[in-house]
């Protein structure tokens, strides 16, 4: 009973090959996780508009320093977010224009759907 309805046996090989690898698996889930938490969704918004410090992202997202610290650093690893920086201060900016385009992706669909 371990027979395939649609498909045959090569087409199930041919579409194991294309198939992403458990390793990569994990890397989408934990890349997509990010967009699951709502603070880290206000830190991307926020950085979409203009590169700005722990303290300035604080003051405008009303959130305290330590969680704007601690979310940025999980965004920096998972390579979303990057820093320069002027002093002793860093500033923050969304590392790639491709998650700009997912988010206003979201967005409209979102408000398409409603």
């Amino acid at each position: 009973m371990n027979k395939l309805l649609l498909i045959s046996e090569r087409n199930k090989y041919e579409m194991m090959e294309l198939l992403p690898d458990e390793d990569c698996t994990n890397k989408l889930a934990n890349y997509f996780q990010n967009f699951s938490d709502q603070t880290r969704i206000k830190i991307l918004s926020a950085l979409s508009i203009k590169d700005l410090c722990v303290n300035d992202l604080s003051k405008i997202l009303n959130i305290n320093q330590t969680t704007i610290s601690h979310q940025l650093k999980t965004l920096k690893d998972q390579d979303m977010v990057e820093y320069r920086r002027e002093g002793k201060i860093l500033i923050y900016r969304i590392k790639s224009q491709i998650i700009n385009e997912m988010m206003m992706y979201a967005v409209k669909s979102f408000a398409n759907a409603l």
